[in-house]
Parts: structure tokens; sequence; C-alpha cells
């Protein structure tokens, strides 16, 4: 189904659109969707008693059946997960305008989401948020995005075809036992449509004084039992400002092509997919650049008897080059197993292993440099959980990961969890959790300047930094149009990374240790047949303090910038059965250090489908506040302001 969408946005204090710019893109999408045509891309494993998709529309009875994958390895109904996570669907994200993953992101509110400049964020849950948050594991259909440079995610390289996504699961808390270290504060798994859910063409254009871009995508028959889809994509992003007014140099650019082929059917189900891109972000005194592809294969097999078993492999190829900084060549190769079978009625088990291996290569500038410049890391896991049936309605979830990586040796990731299905529409879980965030090149390896007299250092004897995590949680419908989640939760560190100032410089040490405790509610009210409310609310409070001894200067701030509180209200409006009226209220508390004020949002969507394939669609930003800032020190803090978003959409 073709989506063709044109997109205008206004800023304050910006110009008109930029029709140069819209040429720019159809112009380098072409060579994009063309290598796309070529290549073949990958299906997620959804199973169904109902799809994301179509979340927006169904009753409370229906969403209590949504299944979920990421928080015990295999489906299972939302209602029933014992974790605190949060569904964004296809729909959701369609009606939000969203047009970058990070801005998608924003719709789970057990997130904190803030924008640095046109294309870092800073994301995280639960707190230690910082544009290079190192605790929070983040998956693209079944490949981690991770950088071990420095253990997160360069937000700036990570996109996908927003239109193809199925749903992306958002896990607050830890989920080391079955997706490793680093996943310490929570999951985000991105999963996108099956080929065979994408079958015809889709168009997409976009523009506007501050991003353009355009995108296409076709899903056709491969042989009788196959389908692939290809696309290519392409954003255009301009400068953003500063609070006085002064542009800042961040305008970037980023293509995207790739393909996704499955073979479903019968009791095996095939993937393949790729995906390769390049982009460009603009900054003094010279541009970075960024590239990369990937190419993942999965097979899947469902046995008669009700076991399973998945192979997975990926390669991933990435390259960053900062002139003015450094260099950066990655090349990753992951294989991954997991059989689930049923050795006695009450028991459900899990178990598997993994082995990825990292091939790092980094040319140093003046500014700051790696110490080897390249590096092989390897990361090998077993893991085994077992879903026990206490009684009719009460489960114990026991499980372990061994995992060794190349800098700690062996870690050891247990998992206690026991859930409790009261009555059909009352559940209650409760969790216990060892998580670590192992060592990563900038720990070990990282020196400033690149060469000596160093200004701070790597620590040769970095530690992984430890979590203890307690988690109590409650789901329910208590009413055929309310449903709600609430979880509390209890965090107990040690081993935080720390710079410690020593004769000649300073060093990264594990000397922080503290607490961090909260509450997540999100909700979901039916008020009537066309009118839905969802929203949420985080506090955190955290207590992060030096250890005896600790030299350390920065504090706390060093691990990340966290509000003591963040909220939204969305409503979701059918006026007519063509027409949608969509609006949210989002309310972030002030960041403590560097301060950042806190600020309120305000965003509004009109949408109308005048044919079965043809959607129209405005939305507004910033409705009622002429600008805010999200993140940064001040003098140098990016300042969003209003924008007005024109799309089309249609689909064959």
């Amino acid at each position: 189904m073709p989506v063709y969408a044109v997109r205008w946005t206004a800023h304050a204090g910006g110009g008109g659109p930029a029709g140069g710019t819209m040429a720019r893109a159809a112009r380098l999408l072409a060579p994009g969707a063309f290598a796309a045509i070529s290549a073949l891309h990958h299906p997620e494993a959804l199973s169904a008693p109902a799809r994301a998709a179509d979340l927006v529309d169904l009753s409370l009875e229906q969403l209590s059946n949504i299944v979920v994958s990421s928080v015990s390895r295999h489906d299972e109904p939302l209602s029933q997960a014992p974790a605190s996570v949060y569904v964004i669907s296809a729909e959701d994200i369609r009606r939000s305008g969203a047009v970058t993953l990070p801005e998608a992101l924003r719709l789970a509110p057990n997130l904190q989401v803030a924008r640095a400049d046109a294309t870092q964020y800073a994301i995280s849950a639960r707190g230690f948020n910082n544009v290079l948050a190192n605790k929070l594991l983040v998956m693209i259909d079944g490949r981690v995005v991770y950088s071990p440079l420095f253990s997160g995610v360069l937000w700036e390289a990570q996109d996908v075809m927003l239109e193809d996504v199925e749903r992306i699961e958002v896990i607050s808390g830890p989920g080391t036992t079955l997706w490793g270290a680093n996943a310490v504060n929570g999951v985000i798994n991105v999963i996108t449509r099956s080929s065979e859910q994408t079958q015809g063409a889709l168009a997409a254009v976009g523009t506007g004084n501050i991003e353009s871009g355009a995108a296409v995508r076709y899903g056709g028959r491969v042989g009788e039992r196959g389908f692939v889809r290809v696309y290519g994509k392409y954003l255009d992003q301009d400068n953003t400002q500063l609070t006085n007014g002064n542009q800042v140099r961040d305008a970037a650019n980023h293509w995207q092509s790739g393909f996704r082929a499955d073979w479903p059917g019968g009791p095996d189900h095939f993937t393949l997919q790729g995906n390769a891109y390049s982009g460009n972000v603009d900054q003094f005194p010279s541009g970075r650049n960024f590239s990369g592809a990937n190419l993942l294969t999965r097979w899947d097999r469902q046995f008669a008897s009700g076991s399973s078993l998945r192979l997975q492999g990926y390669y991933d190829h990435t390259e960053r080059d900062d002139p003015s900084q450094f260099r950066d060549r990655l090349d990753t190769m992951d294989l991954e197993l997991q059989h689930q079978f049923h050795p006695l009625a009450s028991h459900q088990v899990d178990w598997g292993g993994g082995y990825r291996h990292s091939s790092d290569r980094t040319q140093n500038g003046a500014a700051f440099g790696f110490h080897p410049p390249d590096r092989e890391l390897d990361w090998l896991n077993v893991f085994l959980q077992d879903q026990i049936a206490l009684t009719a309605g009460l489960d114990l979830i026991a499980g372990a990961k061994l995992e060794r990586n190349s800098y700690t040796g062996n870690e050891f990731l247990p998992n206690l969890r026991l859930a409790w299905r009261v009555t059909p529409d009352h559940f209650l879980w409760a969790a216990a959790s060892r998580a670590v965030r192992a060592p990563s090149r900038v720990d070990r390896e990282y020196f400033a300047p690149a060469s000596p007299p160093y200004f701070v250092a790597g620590g040769p004897v970095f530690e992984s930094e430890i979590a203890k995590v307690y988690e109590l949680g409650y789901r329910a419908q208590p009413l055929p149009e309310l449903s709600l989640s609430i979880t509390a939760f209890y965090n107990e560190f040690k081993s935080l990374r720390s710079i410690e100032q020593l004769p000649g410089g300073a060093q990264f040490e594990n000397r922080f240790e503290g607490t961090s405790s909260g509450v997540e509610l999100s909700a979901s009210l039916r008020v009537t047949p066309r009118w839905r409310l969802t929203g949420g609310l985080v506090t955190l409070n955290e207590r992060l303090l030096r250890m005896a001894g600790s030299t350390d200067v920065l504090g706390a701030a060093a691990l990340g910038n966290d509000p003591d509180y963040w909220w939204s209200v969305r409503s979701l409006l059918d006026l007519t059965s063509t027409v949608q009226l969509d609006a949210t209220f989002r309310r972030v508390g002030p960041l403590p250090s560097p301060r950042v004020p806190s600020y309120s949002t305000v965003e509004a969507r009109i949408g109308w489908r005048p044919t079965r394939q043809m959607e129209l669609s405005v939305t507004l930003q910033n409705l009622f506040d002429p600008a805010h800032t999200e993140w940064g020190a001040a003098g140098n803090r990016v300042e969003f302001g209003r924008a007005i978003f024109f799309r089309v959409m249609w689909r064959s």
C-alpha cells in the first residue's frame, strides 16, 4: 500500500519551505531505492491473538490479548507479562506524526527522551540519562544496536521505515538474564512487520524549512511461499538554534535502503533482511560522517510437541568519521540459538546461548584516542530460564545467564520473578534481579588527549557496574473501559563509574554507589467508542554518592542528568469514520546538573482519509509555548520552537 507524504515544517525564527532541499531529497533517494531492490529484508516473530498495529481500534478486552515477546523471549499476553512493559503500536506511531525513531519513542511513558540537537538524543529508562547513555539495550529486528566504544546507541545513525514497524516493545527494568549485559535499566525492541504484511507499494515525500525527506517501498511475492519487500528513504534536517537565536551547525542528511524476505508456512519460518545507510552531520570545524550495512538471517522451527527452536545470525558493519576527532570502523558478527520446550506439564523451559565478535579499528585524532587503537572483542553467553506453574494462577520464573566478556571475564546474571493471576482482570508480579554494565572501550582504553600527558585516561582495572533491582507490579482492567499498570522499583548500585584525580591526571574507576527508586504508571481509558485517553507518569528518586576515599570532582552529574518526574496524557478521537483528532500533553521536570528548566509541550494532529488509500494530516508541535529546551548547558543549549507538519499518504 503506497504512501505519499507531504510535510511542511515551520519553526520559530525560521523561513519558509525549502524547495531545493525537496529536489535534493528526490535525487538522492533514487540510487538508494535502486540499491534496496537488489537486497532482501527480515521478519519479526509476531504470533497473534491481536496485532499491535490495531491497538487503537481494539476494545480493552482485546487489548489484554496483545502479545509481547521481549519479556520472556517467547510470546505471551501483555496482560500477563511479569515486567513493566509498554507497547507502541504502528497506529500509535502513525497518529503521532513522528518521522524518526527517537521521536516515536516519546510515545512510551516509561522512557525519558530528551533531544539535544538536530540528530542527538538522550534516551534512557529509570535514570542515568545522557547522550552517551550506557544502560539501555536497543534491538531492531533482533539485531543489537550497540557500540562497544561506550556501551550505548548512536541515535543519529539509527533509522527504520516507521510505516513498516509492527510494534515497539519498551521494557523498563533489567533484562540481563535473557538479553545480556547492558540491559540494566531497560530493553527497547523494535519489531517490523513481516514482508507478507507489507505487500504492494508505498511512497512518501515531505519537505519543510526544518527537515525534508522521501521514502519508497514495494512488497511482492517470491515463488509460491515467499514474500519480499524493498525500501529506500532519505531525510534532510536543517540547523537548529541556541536560546540566543544563533544557529547551530548541526544540519544532517541520512539515506537508508534495505530489504526483507520471509518464507512462512508449515513448521518453518525463514527470514532474511539487510540494510545499508549513510549520513553526514555538519559541525565546526568540519562535518562528521557515518555509514554502515548489516545482514541478518533467522530460522524458526515449531515442533509437533509444542517446542520451538530459533537460530539467528547477523553481520553488522559501521563506520564513523569525525575528521576533527577520530575515525572508527566496527565489524560485528553475532550468532544465537534458543530452544523452548516443556519437560513437564508444569514447566516451560527456555535455554540457549550466543557468541558475538567485534573487530574495532580506530584512527585517533589529537583531542582524544583509544590505546590500543585496534581491538578484538568477544562475548559468549549461555542462559536458562524455567517458568514453573505452582498453581493454576501462580507462576515462578527462575533464570540465569552466564556471560563472558573480554574485559572482566565471567558475569553471573540471575533473575527471579513471581507472577500471580489473581483474577482474569487482575495480575500481580514481583521480581529480583542482578544486572551489570560491562566495561566498554571508553572505560578501559580512552585517553584525552591522544598523546601524553593525559588529562583523563581509561582505568586499566575498571570493573563492571552492578545493579540489584527489586520490582513490584500490578496490571488490571477494573472496568471494561479502563486498563492500568503500575510498577514500583528499588535499585541498589555499586561500582558505578567515577573520574578519580590521580598524580599526572584523571582516571576512570568504580567509586560511586547508591540507590534509585520510583513508580511507573500507565493507563488507558475508553471514554466512548470513538474516543480513547492514554497517559503515564514516572517518578524517580536517585541518591548516588562517592565511596570513601574517592577523589572524583565531577560528582553524580557525570553519570546522567535526570528529572524527578515526567508525565503525559494523549487523546485519540475519531471525529467521524474518516477524520481523526489527536493531541498529546507532555510535562518534564527540571534537570539538576547542568540545570535545564522544566517544560510543558502540547502537540496536536488532525487526519482525514478521503479515500481508503489516501490520508491527509496536519501536525502541530509546541502549540502553546514559543520554544523550550530539553538538554545541555546554559549558553550552549538548543531551543525547539513551534512547528507544523503537513502530510499526505496514499496506499494501494
